[in-house]
């Protein structure tokens, strides 16, 4: 195997992947030449990896290490002082790094780690800047792995070559391949780089041999060979770790709806829902569940929690690690799946007292996933984030009774125009344990107060004939469809082609402009998308061909080349870390405006928005409410927010008639108005929603008859 066979990311983060598993020991099981440049290393890390090395070793490799001395500032005037004198103070400085081992483990770590020095495996020098008049340390971070057909990897990050660096703190690495054409320059400078470094010709940085006095010091603990060692099962002992399984952080204060909701939950049995407006903490809520549940059990739990969308997962690994967890995390990117049969193996005969995966809906429900969770034995909780996506067949099929403890958190748990999937969900996890409001939210201070500005737009033409004809085949459809039964594909497939002309309808973006130019010099917008192909309308036409220009596109040419604003697009193509660059630039106000799409379906946590302009329209009630809580979230200095939401009408108001009504655009105009209502309800403007709502209402001869409207001929 070479290194272009291994399935390589461009980046790791060791609290959201095993790094060991997924990157050192593959890639070094590859390789005939390691080098390595570390500010800090200790023998721990070489064992963590020893797999990887062992296999270097077979493949006749070579390991390069780099490292600096850890020189205290008295070392350093020292050897300002009396430069002659610099190699016994680097020779004491290292020999601080040795202590006598204290158990089985540690012996072990420096047993391999002289070894790997006596067989010509490893070989080190230590780096440092030191001269007459100035003093640093060499804190370099990148290695270079070759294997044996010269195929290159280069890595540079924060990580250190020591146990803490690589298992503990949360670090990162960038990774660079040399088949890659993107790649191939960066991996030839790195390597030119450390190639400088190890033959001294470097001229910031001094490089001298690993002191012989350290290497007799290693010596005394080398109790027997690399290949004994290998093949022995001291290289499987793992150090010491804390028994205690989520715990609330100190940082971390929960309200007493949350203490609450948790509580119930106990009393419960461990089954229940959290129905919590978004952006109240259910996320928290869910963590602070497990840490009394686990003090509960002594630690005893495994825990799975599964979330509709990657980078959700992402969010919650993050707020895992806070509460002293390191998840695995299962879904396509990871290479996650002897590591789960390992987990579930281990824990199910004892050998371990717990463990927590997380993974994404669609990784949940696949056969991978359910052959290893049907080998479970013993105490296993379930927790699904946004769990009114968890209702279809699929995932109803994979309602597991090995889960004897099980947790649903959702803002909107009741799934729109499926009763059998809601109930399905109320059977399975049990009772509310917490009904907290969006209206409760707000008046706690827990969410931010909002106006409403609802912007009316209509179709052209063309939209509304597409509309009117998508719709009369619909209901044909639903005609033929026995009551209870689920929708066929057909009628899916037509009802989000459907809600596509309503979220792009054109006149969208003519609006915008209107009634964002007066934000012109405003920070902290949104501008709220469809995801769906509109004429274009202001960008150049000769770049880019209109038929295929999306409504975000549109809307971010219309900002930052019509109306001079910093605006950036905020979607699925961007990665974790280029979203949080976005987001901190935007809370900074260095980017004006967001054009996004999906992002407030999907769970993506922007506090900062002040004023958001949802061209995105939806007459599901799930979608919209989270698309008004996310926009709500409290951020410092955050007053009020508003919400301009664009009301897609059939035809404009003085161009209707009674007479040229159809039920099909009728339809559409009741479920416009509902959403109206649903948000002017909570408004700080509800008395200047309802002269809109009338306008509309008396146009269409419709009437608040119980909670919805109907027609009065």
């Amino acid at each position: 195997m070479i290194l272009k066979d291994l399935h390589i990311e461009k980046e790791y983060r060791n609290l959201k992947c095993d790094v060991i598993s997924e990157f050192y020991i593959p890639v070094l099981s590859t390789a005939v030449k390691y080098k390595r440049a570390v500010g800090f290393f200790n023998s721990a890390a070489l064992y963590e990896i020893a797999i990887g090395l062992k296999n270097l070793a077979s493949n006749k490799g070579k390991f390069e290490l780099i490292v600096s001395p850890r020189l205290t500032d008295e070392d350093i005037k020292s050897i300002q002082l009396g430069y002659e004198k610099r190699q016994e103070i680097i020779e004491a400085a290292l020999l601080r790094d040795f202590h006598e081992p204290k158990n089985k483990v540690e012996i072990s770590k420096l047993n391999l780690l002289a070894n790997l020095i006596a067989d010509n495996i490893l070989d080190i020098k230590v780096a440092f800047k030191l001269d007459a008049h100035s003093a640093g340390i060499f804190h370099e971070k990148m290695g270079i792995v070759i294997d044996s057909e010269g195929n290159k990897l280069a890595f540079t990050g924060s990580m250190n070559e020591t146990y803490s660096g690589l298992l503990q703190n949360y670090e990162s690495i960038d990774v660079f391949c040399s088949w890659r054409n993107e790649d191939e320059e960066r991996v030839a400078i790195k390597e030119y780089a450390f190639d400088n470094l190890w033959d001294n010709l470097d001229t910031a940085m001094e490089v001298i041999p690993f002191p012989q006095i350290a290497i007799d010091k290693l010596n005394k603990y080398k109790v027997k060979n690399n290949e004994a060692l290998f093949e022995s099962q001291d290289i499987d002992v793992k150090p010491d770790q804390t028994s205690e399984f989520f715990r609330i952080p100190e940082s971390i204060e929960l309200h007493d709806y949350q203490i609450k909701a948790i509580d119930t939950w106990m009393n419960k049995g461990c089954r229940g829902i959290f129905d919590m407006a978004t952006g109240t903490g259910k996320t928290y809520t869910a963590l602070g569940a497990l840490a009394k549940l686990s003090e509960k059990l002594e630690n005893h739990l495994a825990v799975v929690i599964v979330c509709p969308y990657q980078h959700l997962v992402e969010q919650w690994v993050e707020d895992i690690c806070a509460f002293g967890v390191k998840p695995l995390i299962c879904y396509s990117r990871y290479n996650w799946k002897k590591t789960l049969a390992r987990m579930i193996s281990d824990y199910s005969l004892g050998i371990t007292d717990n463990f927590c995966v997380i993974t994404t809906n669609a990784t949940f429900v696949t056969p991978a996933m359910q052959n290893e969770l049907a080998k479970m034995n013993g105490d296993f909780c379930l927790v699904v984030d946004e769990a009114h996506n968890f209702g279809s067949k699929k995932q109803i099929a994979c309602m597991s009774e090995k889960f004897n403890f099980r947790l649903a958190l959702s803002a909107t748990i009741v799934r729109h125009h499926d009763e059998y999937g809601t109930q399905r969900l109320f059977d399975y996890f049990g009772d509310k344990c917490i009904e907290y409001t969006l209206k409760e939210a707000i008046a706690d201070g827990k969410l931010t107060p909002y106006y409403y500005y609802p912007v009316l737009v209509s179709f052209n033409e063309e939209e509304l004939h597409e509309y009117v004809e998508i719709t009369d085949k619909i209901a044909k459809i639903l005609k033929r469809v026995p009551h209870g039964d689920d929708l066929p594909q057909s009628a899916e497939r037509l009802l989000i082609k459907r809600a596509r002309i309503i979220a792009g309808a054109q006149e969208k973006v003519v609006k915008l402009k209107e009634v964002i130019t007066p934000y012109q010099n405003a920070n902290h917008l949104l501008v709220y998308c469809g995801a769906t192909r509109v004429e274009s309308l202001y960008l150049n036409e000769t770049a880019i061909d209109s038929d295929d220009q999306r409504q975000i596109d549109e809307a971010t040419s219309l900002l930052g080349n019509v109306l001079g604003m910093r605006v950036t697009q905020f979607t699925a193509a961007e990665d974790s870390r280029q979203r949080e660059l976005i987001k901190e630039q935007f809370s900074k106000g260095e980017i004006q405006a967001l054009v996004a799409i999906k992002c407030l379906d999907e769970g993506m946590n922007i506090p900062g928005i002040e004023t958001a302009f949802i061209l995105a329209s939806s007459t599901n009630p799930k979608e919209y409410i989270q698309r008004r809580g996310r926009v709500l979230r409290k951020a410092p200095g955050k007053q009020y927010a508003k919400i301009y939401d664009f009301i897609t009408l059939p035809r404009p108001l003085d161009e209707y008639s009674f007479q040229s009504s159809i039920q099909a655009e009728l339809s559409l105009v009741k479920r416009e108005v509902e959403r109206m209502r649903d948000f002017q309800e909570l408004s700080e403007n509800p008395s200047d929603v309802t002269e809109i709502i009338r306008a509309i209402t008396e146009k269409y001869n419709l009437y608040l008859i119980g909670d919805e409207y109907e027609r009065v001929e």
